[in-house]
């Protein structure tokens, strides 16, 4: 292992090869090129192996990241390959859009030592692009049958993530999706740019391929309600994310030109998967020669100011009423806007959005400081007195943050408990909510997270659901015996 490893002393940190500003800017398709094959081992041998590995522990799914990376760099790619996938569903998918910088990387010893994070996310790419290609990702199989069904609602990564486990368990497994396409966010919300939609779709394609059945344009309230599904199936995963938009609380909010995040991006992604999208024909939802303002900070944010600039748009701005250094997207993401030409104004919040006839045509904006820290112990933005300055913009995108549908409503399921913030009450070491048989996972019990997370949840609710549909074979085998 010494020869193989704990090269990050003379080998110095490397990401892939990133495509040109000025080149990758024009389209939508992933900017960073694939490692070959000596440079992901090169890049894997700078781990240091380091007794207590920080790397998997800040890890949500706990990846057994040391021991992949040296065999990574040992040239054991199958095996690298093999190990990774154990504890991740998709692990291509995180290699691409994790947070690396807050997670992994972040936590990486020889990072706070000064030499680099290992790279890890883009090794983690690597191997599993490198299984698809040799053919080393295998089908799912189910387990034996069990007898036993489960309804999981939702189709983005927590509910996939469900779906797969259950179905290796013996389950069978119907997924429903309001979308016409599984993948939730994944196809939806996250522009091609990071993550092209062939990488989802050869997932859920797999996924298909192993029996799970996916009953895409179903709407939980409107074809069938929450009772009626939990009649057809012995357990129910509800893992439908969130999706409600937070709205500006700003004079002009309203206006012609303010639009959500969530509304931009898809309609971007439909067109890049080649439907016919009516607000982009009509220019709704199209920032091309128009000075388009973003309103946030975090990955949503990022997504929406890089979508505005492929589109064409005269001007990008994001406006932010912290710091970067308090900025919560990814790091990463900055930089790559910043290169593609988008403005960041910094410690400024929007105070009203202006125009005639409610049409936007600008933003005006206070000037802000951070205050205190807060109970969270982050610091408070407070507005600068007489510092409030204007820009123009005709399309103003509101990219805050992810609120929950009213689930008991629109589910027709008035007994389904929910938190003050409207995330649904779940135990997390049973991930039960308050009806039998009914599990809930991912964000819309955590509330707007990362895909890891998803992952993550998605995975222990198919172990919970399994736990508690076998109680009930047993429960089921002695009354059978009495």
């Amino acid at each position: 292992m010494a020869e193989r490893m704990l090269k990050f002393t003379t080998t110095p940190r490397a990401t892939p090869p990133k495509r040109d500003a000025a080149a990758r800017t024009g389209d939508f398709h992933e900017i960073y090129a694939e490692f070959i094959d000596a440079k992901a081992a090169e890049q894997a041998s700078r781990c240091s192996q380091c007794g207590v590995p920080f790397c998997q522990t800040h890890c949500p799914l706990h990846n057994n990241i040391p021991d992949w990376l040296r065999m990574t760099a040992e040239g054991r790619l199958q095996e690298a390959y093999a190990l990774s996938q154990a504890t991740n569903s998709m692990p291509e998918i995180c290699g691409r859009i994790c947070p690396q910088d807050r997670l992994c990387e972040g936590n990486c010893v020889i990072e706070q030592s000064g030499h680099g994070t290992v790279t890890i996310g883009a090794v983690e790419k690597y191997l599993t692009d490198k299984a698809w290609e040799q053919g080393w990702v295998q089908p799912l199989v189910a387990g034996p049958d069990r007898g036993q069904s489960v309804g999981v609602i939702g189709a983005g990564p927590a509910g996939l993530a469900a779906a797969e486990r259950l179905r290796e368990q013996g389950y069978a497994v119907t997924v429903y999706d309001r979308h016409d396409r599984p993948g939730g966010l994944l196809i939806y919300g996250i522009p091609g740019f990071k993550l092209e939609k062939d990488v989802v779709a050869r997932r859920t394609q797999r996924l298909a391929d192993g029996g799970i059945e996916f009953r895409l344009g179903f709407e939980v309230g409107r074809d069938a309600t929450l009772a009626e599904l939990r009649e057809r199936h012995d357990a129910v995963l509800v893992a439908t994310g969130v999706y409600k938009a937070r709205d500006l609380a700003t004079p002009g909010a309203g206006s012609q030109g303010v639009v959500a995040a969530l509304d931009y991006l898809i309609a971007e992604n439909r067109r890049d998967l080649g439907d016919e999208v009516p607000e982009l024909a009509d220019g709704r939802l199209d920032a091309a020669g128009r000075n388009v303002v973003v309103v946030g900070g975090g990955d949503t944010a990022m997504d929406c100011v890089r979508t505005a600039i492929r589109q064409g748009a005269a001007s990008v701005t994001c406006l932010y009423r912290r710091d970067r250094a308090n900025m919560p997207g990814s790091v990463r993401e900055v930089m790559n806007a910043e290169e593609e030409g988008v403005i960041f104004e910094w410690l400024a919040a929007p105070r009203a959005v202006t125009g005639e006839a409610m049409q936007a045509a600008g933003v005006r904006a206070a000037r802000m400081r951070l205050g205190p820290p807060d109970a969270s112990g982050r610091q408070s933005p407070e507005e600068v007195e007489g510092a409030d300055f204007d820009l123009r913009a005709d399309l103003v995108i509101k990219a805050l943050g992810f609120d929950p549908e009213n689930l008991p409503a629109a589910f027709d399921a008035p007994e389904l408990a929910t938190t003050r913030w409207g995330t649904l009450k779940a135990d997390f070491r049973t991930m039960a909510t308050s009806i039998p048989g009914v599990f809930a996972a991912g964000d819309i019990v955590r509330g707007a997270s990362l895909v890891v997370w998803a992952i993550r949840d998605g995975r222990d609710a198919a172990d919970a659901i399994h736990r508690h549909l076998a109680a009930q074979r047993s429960a089921g085998a002695l009354l059978a015996a009495e």
